[in-house]
């Protein structure tokens, strides 16, 4: 079963693969900021995208009728809006899929 990875948690798992290079702090810093960045550059509705991982992507969600599902009969407006996507890139679908194999 999968476990749940925190960012203390990742900060922990860089760590021991960088070994004494960078102190503990030193790697939250750059996790912590590399977090920010990637917030920074889609506020401004830029792409971000780390080959083979994959790419997060703003995208505009028109406006359309939805159906609610316990009242069929009545319609239901749901506003137009902004997501932020992200689409997995080929090594990790493909680490995904072994997963499933499992």
């Amino acid at each position: 079963m999968a476990t749940t990875i925190t960012k203390k948690e990742l900060t922990a798992q860089v760590c021991d693969k960088l070994d004494i290079i960078m102190s503990h702090s030193d790697v939250q810093d750059v996790i912590q900021k590399t977090i920010e960045t990637i917030m920074e550059n889609l506020g401004k509705g830029n792409s971000v995208v780390f080959r083979n991982f994959g790419t997060f992507e703003v995208k505009e969600m028109k406006a359309k009728v939805g159906r609610n599902p316990k009242d069929p009969a009545k319609d239901v407006q749901i506003p137009a809006r902004t997501i932020v996507k992200f689409k997995a890139g080929k090594t990790l679908k493909d680490l995904a899929l072994k997963v499933g194999e499992k």
